[in-house]
């Protein structure tokens, strides 16, 4: 089941390249945006990543924080990360549990038919920890809608 509007975001505690854990419940008092990504090293999740990169003064203008999350290792995040010197936290979901809690875990991945990757999906969540857009792309070739994104960040204040 995914994560609608007005839901309580799930916890998760993950580490990111730096080898820190970083833990949703402890970003309370600024919005939160996560973006799950299939992998590391894609067209499509490169295009997306580094769109975020380059307008990161949106999201740090809302006063929110990026957290991008995928199911490789903080190992393929951090090479991933350098290369295209992304300026915000890649998240390591290795097993899997964050992707679960919010319904973005595909069966079977479309593309050579791995198993356990995590579907392309935006979600905002409030000051208070409360979904305020949540977004599931229909394919892995597809981005979140960003104008929305930036749009519900606004809203926020």
């Amino acid at each position: 089941m995914s994560i609608q509007k007005g839901q309580q975001a799930p916890d998760f505690s993950l580490f990111n390249t730096e080898k820190q854990k970083v833990t949703l419940s402890e970003q309370k008092g600024k919005n939160v945006v996560i973006l799950f990504f299939p992998l590391a090293f894609t067209g499509v999740c490169t295009a997306e990543l580094c769109n975020v990169r380059d307008n990161i003064a949106i999201y740090n203008n809302a006063n929110a924080t990026v957290l991008g999350i995928s199911v490789d290792s903080l190992f393929v995040l951090d090479k991933f990360k350098t290369e295209q010197n992304l300026n915000f936290a890649l998240l390591s979901d290795f097993n899997k549990e964050a992707a679960a809690a919010y319904g973005v875990l595909y069966d079977t991945f479309p593309a050579f038919e791995m198993q356990g990757v995590s579907k392309r999906a935006a979600f905002v969540v409030d000051k208070d920890g409360v979904i305020q857009y949540a977004e599931i792309c229909p394919t892995p070739g597809d981005l979140p809608d960003f104008a929305a994104i930036q749009a519900t960040l606004a809203q926020l204040g």
